[in-house]
């Protein structure tokens, strides 16, 4: 243990990236599994998380149009003339959040 000590407290020695470099390959051979079983598991991970992640876009998509029906309505009652494009605007966002998470659960087969 001492030896090790050493090595570490030396500057410049050649040998702590060595030692280093070696520990590491030795917890990655420790943690290491098979490819497909790695993939499939994240399949199933990512599949199972899918659901929520569309139900939170949803959600999301209805917060901001809350926000822009505000917004909308504050413009219309100050009178400015730019109401029209920012009610687009606001609407748009809307629907471009429930046509995303729908297209990506039919393109995926989710």
């Amino acid at each position: 243990m001492k030896n090790v000590r050493k090595i570490f407290l030396k500057k410049n020695s050649w040998k702590r990236p060595v030692l280093f470099g070696a520990m590491f390959l030795l917890q990655a051979a420790v943690y290491a599994q098979d490819g497909n079983a790695g993939i499939n598991e994240a399949n199933t991970k990512v599949r199972s998380y899918f659901a929520s992640g569309t139900n939170l876009m949803y959600a999301v998509g209805a917060i901001v149009g809350l926000i822009g029906a505000v917004k909308v309505y504050q413009k219309w009652n100050s009178g400015d003339h730019d109401t029209g494009k920012v009610a687009a605007a606001w609407f748009g966002s809307c629907v471009f959040l429930v046509v995303v998470a729908t297209v990506i659960r039919s393109f995926f087969g989710v």
